[in-house]
């Protein structure tokens, strides 16, 4: 598994080659808002069995809002 840190440009070209957008965020908060075409597993559900939903071959973007 290869994990980068990317900008938002980069993001948006993963997003439209059909990357998998994965929010991290409570849910509370991902139903508040969150990207279009999101899915949401909060940091306090994430398992194996969790991750088992995702398409192996397309790329995931993982999102979680911070303040720095």
């Amino acid at each position: 598994m290869k994990v980068n840190r990317i900008d938002l440009p980069r993001f948006i070209e993963l997003q439209k080659q059909g990357a998998q957008v994965l929010e991290v965020l409570p849910r509370k908060e991902f139903d508040e808002q969150h990207i279009p075409g999101a899915m949401s597993l909060p940091l306090s559900k994430f398992s194996t069995s969790e991750l088992a939903r995702l398409d192996k071959n397309r790329a995931v973007v993982v999102y979680c809002w911070d303040y720095f």
